[in-house]
């Protein structure tokens, strides 16, 4: 049956009455919060704190700020920060999923908290040196605009107060986030429960990114962008930096009108996974798909999802979608359900028969049409997001971005964003002879905010950005070799071998030549060493490495190591050399000898030869998730690749995020239960803070390492230490 298209409401049904609740709701809300010790970061207290920060800088202190994601929302936390006369340096930024094992947890960062508390006993750093303890929302302005955008579609969104659990907000975890202070307090030894103050959602996105940037010392105007599902005021902030410092110039005030909102809505219910989890996969999905523009069968009729207005403002087409009013549940109205087909219901999703398979597009007759559906979600988003950023170049003339936001995960449209923006737009348009300059921070997303809590705090207070960013920040701590050993030893079923001292030169180029001898032979390793990366991506601290020469090698790591989808493509780790040799590396990336390519958060397209020499982390649209690795900021990994490039020929290996259905591995004993799972692996190098490394597997897949080294050493007369278990 076909329905009839409604004219397009770009705009709520009752925006006086939803006006009226929030001017309402805010001094309600924000009288509960202060309550249970959560105050706004306008607050007398907070302006206090800021100017108590202010003084202990300016007498050459070092002081220290927490940020804290507290429970209920996802990716929840605990960032260290030190603030010097020096400017801003993270400690660490502990995300909660790496200690629990649940994968995005919203549960309160116990764990997050114990392993704090560790760091700071073993740096010698007092609780009272802490000056603030902030939060990654204000939660009164939060709670307001929750209430503002129930009233604008009433009484058809009465159905969402009644939605408390989600991968993406859980109301009882909340509650519990909110006993924060006591257990601070007692956990810290604290004479009473430190106030919390609540810093705006957008603002922690932005002050960090744009201050880890490579534009952040710049004089000429920077432009910050957020873009997420949605924050405590809106889902659309843009910034400009001037002489390094931020200022507000809009936001969208809209919790719907959201790009990220619409990826994820249209993933989950397309794709057949949940939110959050959905995201990276079905853009992967959508390069399998049709992405012509003129052609895609279903690209005409979903643009019509937004309104993309004069001066880059972009609008929810509330005819045809539903989620504003019931969100996953019933998100699609009857015209939407016309173009898409019916959504898969939150039931149904990671049923087998649900989630879409790439590897079944052979066999499935609408598997196809599903890619290309695919496809079309992915055109809109990068419409939608190319339409804001070129209103904001016309009315600031800027020529540096910074992105952010869980929407700047979106490696494909980064990469759309740099291709339009090319030097012929910018002659058209401003009569420039320039081109966009784009930088997207390694964590854009809401495990990132702890830490931008804490930087949008110091900007209040005046301190200096302090030093930019060479490689992701970390997670918790380097693990020590009794650590290790105390793992090895307590697993039966693991044998292993030390192998040297990685924290020597000689040593280390030895043990990189031998992981290189393994991996050019087809064999499949990870590296766990240092602190792991914070954020979804792992670069080289804790990874899968694997032949890239090989065809196979996808297949192999995403059938039988990582036990995932066909549709999730391989990322390449290259030397700076390499990846220029072998890819088109964007001008517009280019800052700061590429390092924006540090990360894997932009695509770039292969080139002839990379597609005969490195097959494997080819995407099917001919692109590559790239990770530029720099000798002074990992110099095993570094090391690693130059002797590929002795072996193979290339100075590139497969890296995937050293995990199995689960969060990265974080510990030794994770580790170890990692390779335990991944069974088409051969073992693990582990390198201890000291620099000791061993290299370990499990018994039941046999000693292929052992064979390795055998043959190793007598093709070489490097000095590697192999004292067996």
């Amino acid at each position: 049956m076909k329905h009839s298209r409604s004219a397009p409401r770009t705009a709520p049904l009752n925006p006086r009455l939803g006006k009226l609740g929030f001017r309402v709701a805010l001094p309600i809300a924000d009288h509960y919060f202060r309550t249970k010790n959560f105050y706004r970061a306008n607050s007398a207290l907070a302006a206090e704190r800021a100017r108590e920060l202010a003084a202990r800088v300016g007498r050459g202190e070092t002081a220290y700020l927490v940020g804290l994601s507290i429970g209920g929302f996802h990716n929840t936390g605990a960032a260290l920060v030190e603030v010097s006369p020096a400017g801003i340096r993270v400690i660490c930024n502990n995300e909660e999923e790496r200690f629990s094992g649940q994968k995005h947890s919203n549960h309160y960062p116990r764990h997050s908290l114990d392993a704090l508390a560790e760091i700071m006993n073993s740096r010698g750093i007092r609780p009272e040196q802490i000056v603030a303890w902030l939060a990654t929302y204000d939660y009164a302005l939060l709670m307001a605009t929750g209430a503002r955008s129930t009233l604008e579609e009433f009484p058809g969104s009465l159905a969402m107060i009644f939605e408390e659990h989600g991968p993406t907000y859980n109301g009882d975890d909340l509650k519990e986030g909110l006993r924060a202070p006591k257990d601070l307090a007692r956990r810290f030894g604290l004479d009473a429960p430190p106030p919390i103050i609540g810093m705006p959602h957008h603002d922690d996105h932005a002050y960090f990114s744009h201050a880890a940037s490579p534009f952040a010392r710049e004089k000429a105007p920077v432009m910050v962008v957020v873009v997420d599902g949605s924050g405590d005021a809106g889902s659309i902030s843009l910034y400009l930096a001037e002489e390094g410092r931020l200022r507000l110039l809009r936001c969208n005030d809209s919790l719907f009108d959201s790009l990220g909102m619409f990826y994820a809505v249209l993933s989950a219910t397309q794709g057949g996974w949940t939110a959050l989890s959905s995201e990276g996969r079905y853009m992967g999905a959508s390069a399998y798909g049709d992405t012509n523009r003129a052609t895609n069968r279903f690209y005409a009729g979903l643009r019509d999802i937004f309104d993309l207005r004069e001066g880059g403002e972009v609008r929810l087409n509330r005819s045809l979608a539903n989620w504003h009013r019931s969100m996953l549940r019933n998100p699609y109205t009857p015209e939407l359900a016309e173009i898409m087909g019916p959504p898969i219901p939150p039931e149904n999703m990671w049923n087998p028969d649900a989630v879409l398979r790439v590897e079944d597009i052979k066999h499935s007759p609408n598997t196809k049409e599903r890619l290309d559906k695919a496809a079309a979600v992915q055109m809109v988003f990068e419409d939608a997001l190319i339409h804001l950023i070129d209103g904001f170049i016309r009315e600031t003339g800027s020529d540096r971005l910074v992105l952010t936001g869980g929407a700047a995960l979106n490696a494909v449209a980064n990469m759309r964003v740099l291709d339009h923006f090319d030097a012929a737009y910018y002659q058209r348009v401003l009569q420039r002879a320039t081109r966009l300059h784009l930088w997207v921070p390694p964590v854009p997303g809401d495990s990132g905010v702890t830490i931008g809590a804490a930087y949008a705090f110091a900007a209040v207070a005046g301190v200096g950005a302090g030093p930019g960013l060479d490689h992701a920040f970390y997670c918790g701590r380097a693990s020590q070799k009794s650590e290790i050993l105390q793992a090895l030893k307590g697993a039966d079923d693991v044998a292993w071998i030390e192998l040297g001292d990685a924290s020597q030169k000689s040593e280390r180029e030895a043990i990189a030549d031998f992981m290189a001898f393994i991996t050019a032979r087809d064999g499949v390793i990870a590296l766990y060493q240092g602190a792991a990366e914070t954020g979804p991506r792992a670069l080289g601290h804790r990874s899968f490495l694997a032949n890239p020469c090989n065809p196979n090698t996808r297949d192999t790591l995403n059938a039988r190591v990582k036990y995932r989808e066909a549709i999730r493509p391989l990322a390449p780790m290259a030397t700076l050399e390499a990846a220029k040799a072998l890819f088109e590396l964007s001008e517009g990336g280019a800052d700061d000898a590429y390092n924006v390519y540090n990360y894997m958060v932009l695509i770039a397209q292969a080139k002839p030869e990379a597609y005969e020499k490195v097959p494997a982390v080819i995407h099917a649209d001919g692109s590559a998730r790239i990770q530029i690795v720099r000798e002074h900021t990992d110099p095993l990994t570094h090391a690693y690749l130059k002797a590929l490039g002795r072996r193979n020929g290339v100075e590139v290996a497969v890296n995937t995020s050293f995990n199995v259905a689960g969060p990265i591995a974080q510990t030794p004993a994770q580790a170890l239960d990692t390779i335990r799972r991944a069974k088409g692996m051969d073992g693990v190098f582990m390198i201890a803070e000291e620099g000791p490394a061993f290299v370990a597997w499990t018994k039941k897949e046999g000693g292929r390492i052992e064979t390795w080294l055998k043959e190793w050493k007598e093709a070489t007369s490097a000095r590697v230490c192999a004292t067996e278990s």
